[in-house]
C-alpha cells in the first residue's frame, strides 16, 4: 500500500512539473513590424526592468515581460543575466562571520 501511494504521489509531481515546461517559441528570428529582432542587449535590458514590467503587465494587457521576437539563445542569456543582476545581489552577506 505504501509503495503504490508513493508511486502515485511521484507520478502526480512529475506530471505537474511536466505541465509547467515551456514550449517552443515560433517567433525566434522573426522580425517585428519595425523589422527588428531582439538580441543580447535588449534581453539584458528586459531582464533589468522585469520587476517593473511584471507589475505593469498586471494592469495592462498590451505589456509583456518577455520579447517573443528575439534571436534565441543570446536574448535568453541577456534576459537571465539581467534578472540575475537585479535579484542576485552582491553576495556580501555571505561573509557575515568572517573578519
Amino acid at each position: 500500500m505504501k509503495r503504490s501511494l508513493l508511486f502515485i504521489i511521484v507520478l502526480l509531481v512529475v506530471c505537474t512539473l511536466a505541465a509547467c515546461a515551456a514550449g517552443p517559441n515560433d517567433m525566434v528570428n522573426t522580425n517585428t513590424s519595425e523589422g527588428e529582432v531582439a538580441g543580447f542587449w535588449l534581453g539584458l535590458w528586459h531582464g533589468f526592468i522585469s520587476p517593473f514590467t511584471f507589475i505593469v503587465s498586471l494592469f495592462n494587457k498590451n505589456v509583456g515581460i518577455y520579447e517573443v521576437y528575439n534571436n534565441g539563445g543570446w536574448y535568453n542569456f541577456g534576459f537571465i543575466l539581467g534578472v540575475m543582476i537585479i535579484f542576485g545581489g552582491g553576495g556580501n552577506r555571505s561573509r557575515k562571520g568572517c573578519c
